[in-house]
């Protein structure tokens, strides 16, 4: 199997990272001490993220062969979620 990083790895090192540093420092460091008490729901929330993008990743590698295809589709729906994200935010 050839290694291919991809923004979508990014993005679940980036959700694994974010879930240790809730497990260590609570829940309050990231939500601005609204939401201290469900640091363990918090972090598991953000491992259950991680698995769905890792998951998306293996589903996008199988229909895009081309790296730079690859690239292109996962930017695009990265994009794509942030902004359906910030519109429904509000």
């Amino acid at each position: 199997m050839k290694l291919r990083l991809t923004p979508l790895n990014f993005c679940t090192a980036f959700f694994i990272l974010l879930a240790g540093y809730v497990f260590i420092y609570g829940g309050g460091s990231v939500t601005g001490g609204v939401y201290a008490h469900f640091t363990n729901t918090i972090a598991l929330i953000f491992l259950l993220f991680a698995f769905v993008v890792s998951f998306l990743d293996i589903i996008f590698r199988n229909f895009f062969s081309e790296t730079k295809k690859l690239w292109i589709v996962e930017l695009s729906f990265i994009t794509l979620t942030t902004i359906l994200f910030l519109i429904l935010k509000k």
